[in-house]
């Protein structure tokens, strides 16, 4: 499943049509309302994870478009503190990327910021909350 974080300004003229609820309807996207700040006849903010085949969401992404919400990709990094880590293992377990794994045979567990995808599995599961993510704002308007 293709996962992204968005944020959506939408202009005054959209603020009370229910364009969102159409993601799931006729698109096969979920979402999760991260934070939202609409008002009737204003420009609206709103922070939300979409969630879905990728040709999916970008289809979504097209439609909201025609309404003129603009739309700016947010990107996840995760970090690791080496000094509350102690190499335990638990992360390497449910990382989907393998940017987290165990070095044989030093038994190591070394983590490849290149490898991770920001889905925060590992900061969930680390027992010393050695794993920290962060949100970015990019650049460009689609991934």
């Amino acid at each position: 499943m293709y996962a992204r974080i968005y944020v959506f300004r939408f202009p005054k003229e959209t603020s009370d049509k229910p364009i969102i609820c159409k993601l799931v309807k006729e698109y096969d996207v979920e979402f999760n309302i991260l934070k939202a700040t609409i008002l009737p006849q204003h420009e609206g903010l709103m922070v939300i994870e979409l969630m879905g085949h990728k040709k999916n969401v970008r289809n979504a992404l097209d439609y909201l478009k025609t309404f003129g919400v603009i739309i700016e990709p947010l990107s996840t990094i995760i970090r690791r503190d080496e000094d509350k880590c102690f190499q335990c293992g638990a992360c390497t377990g449910i990382c989907p990327t393998k940017a987290l794994f165990i070095d044989r045979p030093s038994m190591a567990v070394l983590f490849d910021p290149d490898k991770c995808n920001g889905c925060g599995l590992c900061v969930t599961v680390c027992p010393v909350r050695a794993m920290e993510v962060s949100l970015l704002q990019s650049v460009s308007t689609l991934p």
